[in-house]
C-alpha cells in the first residue's frame, strides 16, 4: 500500500496547490497542471493496489495493441516492396516500367496514408477505452475526452501512478 503525503500551500495568486515532498521530478513536470483536489483524490484512490493493477493491465494491453498495429504496418510495407519488385520484373521496357513505377508509388503512398489513418483511429479508440476503464474505476482525473490538454494531464497522471507503483515503500 502506498500513501502519498500531500502538503497544501497557497500560491502568490492565493490558489491552493499541492506539494509532494522529496519528489522534485513531480514538481517540475506536474505542479502547474494538476490541482490539489485532484492529487488528493488520486492519493485516496491509490490506498489499495487495485488502481495500480488496472493501470498495469491497461499498459500491457496497450503494448500488445501497439505491437499488433506495428506488425500490420510492416506487412503493408513488405507487400508494397513485393509489388514493386514484381513490377520491375514484369516490364522489360525502361520507359513503361518508369511510368508504371510512378503510378504504383502513388498507389502505395495513398495506401500507406489510409493505413496510418486507420492505425491512428485504432489508437485513439484505445485511449478512449482506457479512459472509460479508469473513470469507471473511480480514478480522479479520468473521463472520456479528446481534448489534447486533458489527455496530456491524464498521461501525466498515469506516469505518476506508474512511478508510484515501482517505488519501494519501507514497512
Amino acid at each position: 500500500m502506498i500513501v502519498i503525503a500531500l502538503l497544501s500551500y497557497t500560491n502568490i495568486d492565493h490558489s491552493n496547490t499541492c506539494w509532494i515532498p522529496d519528489h522534485a521530478w513531480f514538481l517540475r513536470k506536474y505542479q502547474q497542471r494538476v490541482p490539489c483536489d485532484l492529487l488528493s483524490g488520486l492519493a485516496n484512490s491509490l490506498l489499495n493496489d487495485t488502481v495500480f493493477e488496472i493501470v498495469k493491465g491497461l499498459m500491457e494491453i496497450q503494448h500488445v495493441t501497439e505491437k499488433h498495429l506495428y506488425q500490420q504496418r510492416l506487412q503493408l510495407i513488405n507487400k508494397q516492396k513485393m509489388e514493386l519488385q514484381d513490377l520491375l520484373k514484369q516490364f522489360p521496357d525502361e520507359e513503361i516500367r518508369q511510368r508504371q513505377r510512378v503510378v504504383l508509388q502513388q498507389k502505395h503512398k495513398d495506401e500507406m496514408k489510409a493505413t496510418d489513418m486507420k492505425l491512428v483511429l485504432q489508437l485513439d479508440q484505445k485511449v478512449s477505452d482506457q479512459q472509460v476503464v479508469l473513470e469507471k474505476a473511480g480514478v480522479p482525473g479520468f473521463f472520456v475526452t479528446n481534448n489534447p490538454l486533458d489527455v496530456k494531464v491524464q498521461m501525466y497522471l498515469l506516469d505518476f501512478i506508474l512511478r508510484l507503483s515501482k517505488m519501494k515503500i519501507p514497512p
